[in-house]
């Protein structure tokens, strides 16, 4: 089965529906990969650019954002590295008010058992189990 790598664009034509022709070609791409007839590889900045062009740009509500990149990430043919850490990332993201970098940080830190945090930013204050320390 082949393996091949996913640009941004085409989960962005997927999720906006903007030309249809495209998001219609896109959909079959991920039935195929849903059926395991093809792999893909996302890297992480090809995740990070659909989140924040769905969000900032699109202007697609967190919740509903989350359920499309929760959909795609968790597929078996997806190859995204710490897909883990994505999957608790976007849920932070949809249930916070913290920018998807500071989601992505907090549920990293959790992952690797880290519970304390330096930064000036108290976006952290708000991310149970993050304890966020000034330093002095």
């Amino acid at each position: 089965m082949p393996r091949r790598f996913l640009d941004t664009n085409v989960l962005i034509r997927l999720f906006t529906r903007d030309d249809p022709v495209k998001a219609e070609s896109a959909a079959q791409l991920l039935a195929r990969v849903a059926r395991g007839n093809e792999r893909l590889a996302i890297s992480p900045l090809v995740a990070f650019e659909v989140i924040f062009l769905l969000h900032g740009t699109y202007r697609v509500p967190r919740g509903q954002m989350r359920d499309v990149m929760k959909t795609v990430i968790s597929m078996r043919g997806v190859d995204l590295p710490d897909k883990g850490v994505w999957l608790h990332a976007l849920d932070l993201y949809a249930e916070t008010a913290v920018s998807f970098a500071d989601a992505f940080n907090a549920a990293y830190m959790k992952g690797r058992g880290l519970a304390d945090i330096y930064s000036w930013d108290t976006d952290f204050d708000r991310i149970e189990g993050i304890r966020r320390l000034e330093p002095e």
